[in-house]
């Protein structure tokens, strides 16, 4: 929905003077909010009661998924390289869900508060964990409180939220050459620190 309102504003602005890019607004506009129609009812099927008939169950989305992501972000405008390191296997269903959506989490942060940005996502697949990296090399990262602290969003807070359920690790950041960062780590078993 954060993509969709960001690409809304930036077709309303330059409808008029860049159609061109009014246009690809719009269609990443419609890809996004078709995409978030069909998970909105995925779920909705899942929270129906025994006795009504079930929607569709179809797989929640996992890292396998995120050339499809990286899709649909570049048609929202921003250009995402993707890095894998380790061999790719089968992860748990709930680290599975929780990487791609801090993924997505973070990749839409940066098309909302990083203007014109490239991004880099690295996934690292371990023995006991998998990792995750996103950064960008934009401008900014949004809303700033009076003392000049980023503003924590529900998306970073959702990050943290994902992670803790794990007993992961997550780091958010500016990058001392600019741009930012998040980067987490999601353990496979249950962290017993």
């Amino acid at each position: 929905m954060s993509v969709i309102a960001v690409q809304s504003g930036v077709g309303a602005h330059v409808a008029n003077s860049q159609p061109r890019e009014a246009a690809k607004a719009l269609a990443a506009i419609e890809a996004t909010s078709r995409a978030a129609l069909t998970e909105l009812r995925r779920l909705l099927g899942v929270l129906r009661e025994d006795s009504q008939p079930q929607g569709d169950l179809t797989p929640v989305p996992g890292l396998g998924d995120l050339d499809g992501l990286l899709a649909e972000v570049a048609k929202a405008g921003l250009a995402v390289r993707l890095r894998v390191e380790g061999t790719p296997s089968p992860l748990p269903a709930g680290v599975d869900l929780s990487a791609y959506r801090i993924v997505q989490e973070a990749l839409t942060n940066v098309v909302k508060h990083a203007g014109p940005a490239r991004a880099q996502v690295v996934v690292g697949y371990h023995d006991h964990d998998v990792t995750l990296e996103v950064t960008d090399n934009g401008s900014g990262f949004g809303a700033r409180t009076d003392d000049g602290h980023a503003r924590v969003g529900h998306g970073l807070i959702g990050m943290r939220e994902r992670v803790a359920a794990f007993g992961g690790d997550l780091e958010v950041g500016p990058q001392p050459d600019g741009g930012f960062r998040v980067a987490a780590r999601l353990p496979l078993a249950a962290d017993r620190r």
